[in-house]
């Protein structure tokens, strides 16, 4: 996947602080000298080398990694190489931080550290596209809270520094170009992008969605349990980007059910769902239910944290290994 932004042709470097209130979040605008500009650009790029294909300069580097989707309902690792496509729902808060003008400059803010709940970079370059990237601000806490006694080294002597310490980090968790939201750090993402609230807040549309792709199940009660059970609603949203619920059997559906121990009944036509096992339905239409009989007999069933599915085309074309 591309960015759209030329990191040769950095126009203009801009740092902000996200600050979080009661009840009340804004993002200001810090100035900083042409040094920690520097940093910052540096910052990006140390980014965009981890999220992009092995390059020697990256600078001219046209594409990332073999990038996924973001999927809530995915478990990912540490650090990966996802993206969300800016115009979607889930991508509305950091779109919004991305697009905003006007910022206001208030270097007062760094005052107060315990209200800093992220840090932002916008850059701009030589056509006039802008790139963002944001980070949680954990190191700037962790060093005002274990700065103890930091000496400094000021006109050839040595003093205690009693301002606050901030350290910035080696890289990102995510950059925001004028398309896509190309994501590090799922983790950082998903608590600056409130995904646990947008994912809430989506249930009923994604449950209207599914709702026209099996017209044979209820599913009233599962989007009142969703409601309130955010793993839940995860799967809800990926089963509906991913179009799972598109062409399901009947039968399949209740054969897989039964295997599986989730609970339904047939009433007026249509499957319900026990309240008790709407995670495990949702996991099934997300593909994260399974069975294997290696041992005759014995059916064995899993649950899938993360899933791939495996392209047949691949494991046709792939070569065969020799044997000794």
């Amino acid at each position: 996947m591309s960015l759209e932004f030329h990191l040769a042709d950095v126009s203009a470097t801009e740092f902000g602080v996200g600050l979080r209130g009661t009840d009340v979040e804004r993002f200001v605008l810090v100035a900083v000298d042409q040094t920690v500009q520097v940093a910052l650009r540096g910052i990006v790029i140390a980014t965009w080398s981890r999220l992009a294909a092995t390059a020697d300069e990256v600078e001219t580097v046209s594409s990332a990694q073999t990038a996924a989707r973001y999927q809530p309902s995915e478990k990912y690792g540490s650090s990966e190489s996802l993206y969300l496509p800016l115009d979607d729902s889930l991508a509305e808060s950091v779109r919004d931080l991305h697009n905003a003008e006007n910022l206001a400059t208030d270097s007062g803010a760094m005052g107060d550290p315990q209200s800093i709940y992220c840090y932002f970079v916008r850059l701009t370059d030589g056509t006039g596209r802008r790139l963002t990237g944001v980070r949680r601000a954990t190191t700037m806490k962790g060093t005002l809270k274990s700065q103890g006694h930091l000496m400094g080294l000021f006109t050839d002597q040595l003093r205690i520094i009693s301002e606050p310490i901030f350290r910035l980090d080696h890289e990102l968790d995510f950059l925001i170009d004028g398309a896509n939201v190309h994501i590090l750090n799922h983790v950082g993402f998903e608590i600056i992008g409130k995904m646990r609230e947008a994912i809430l807040a989506a249930v009923p549309r994604n449950i209207e969605s599914i709702q026209q792709d099996l017209a044979f199940v209820d599913l009233s009660g599962v989007q009142e349990y969703a409601k309130t059970h955010p793993r839940a609603a995860a799967c809800i949203a990926s089963i509906r980007r991913q179009g799972s619920a598109k062409n399901v059997d009947r039968g399949a559906l209740l054969g897989i059910c039964e295997r599986n121990g989730v609970e339904i009944i047939e009433a007026n036509g249509k499957i319900v769902v026990s309240d008790t096992h709407v995670l495990g339905f949702l996991e099934i239409l997300d593909r994260r239910r399974y069975e294997l009989e290696l041992v005759s007999g014995e059916p064995e069933r899993f649950r899938a944290a993360s899933r791939t599915k495996i392209d047949s085309r691949q494991l046709i074309s792939a070569p065969m290994l020799e044997m000794d």
